[in-house]
């Protein structure tokens, strides 16, 4: 029990152990994309596909789902939005180091030092993206990327996130008699992520599951 308890113990050795993990693997599987395809475009085939489960190659410019600043605050062009899109990830992540280490110093719950782990290797893997992809990597756009080009695909703080993994579950037509949506096509869990974005979801999960055993 002693053993097991050590075991499952998140001290400062296994947070950084986890938040490092979850970063190779975020990484190795971006840099692996951008380097071996090009980006996938509509109505394309999928690098591979299994029919549940396809392999993309996605390149998101703005927040969740593709949405940008721009979108909602029209009177932002992209350019800026991007901007304060990356630096409130960057102060975001500053926030959750915080929290993290406030959380490894005091006698609080495993499971909100693992949430927070997660969600801070998640944000830290999708931040690398949108501020250094753009000038490690030249574009995707029919051909496959070039790493460290002498001119990248767009300045410091202005890349891409790159997104591959989608898991369209299942497929169907919504009823005539439905307002808005009558006989469109709908696909379940269509949404392209990558290890980061699961990363930070299972964290945020974590939290709103067991919120009263976390927060007391």
């Amino acid at each position: 029990m002693k053993l097991f308890k050590r075991f499952s113990e998140v001290n400062y050795k296994k947070a950084l152990l986890i938040i490092f993990f979850v970063l190779f693997l975020d990484q190795a599987s971006k840099i692996y994309i951008k380097l071996n395809y090009p980006l996938s475009m509509y109505g394309e085939p999928a690098i591979l596909d299994w029919g549940f489960f396809k392999l993309l190659m996605i390149e998101n410019k703005g927040m969740a789902w593709g949405t940008k600043i721009s979108d909602i605050l029209p009177f932002i062009s992209e350019e800026v939005g991007k901007l304060i899109l990356t630096l409130f990830r960057l102060v975001a992540i500053t926030f959750l180091g915080r929290w993290l280490w406030k959380v490894l110093q005091t006698k609080s719950t495993q499971l909100l030092r693992l949430a927070l782990c997660l969600i801070l290797a998640g944000a830290i893997g999708n931040i690398i993206d949108s501020v250094f992809y753009g000038i490690w990597f030249s574009n995707s756009y029919g051909q496959i990327a070039e790493f460290m080009p002498k001119e990248g695909y767009a300045p410091l703080f202005y890349g891409h996130v790159v997104d591959m993994l989608q898991f369209p579950i299942a497929t169907w037509i919504w009823p005539q008699w439905i307002p808005f949506i009558g006989g469109k096509t709908y696909t379940f869990f269509e949404y392209v992520f990558n290890v980061a974005d699961f990363s930070i979801s299972c964290g945020v999960g974590i939290l709103l599951f067991f919120n009263k055993r976390i927060f007391d």
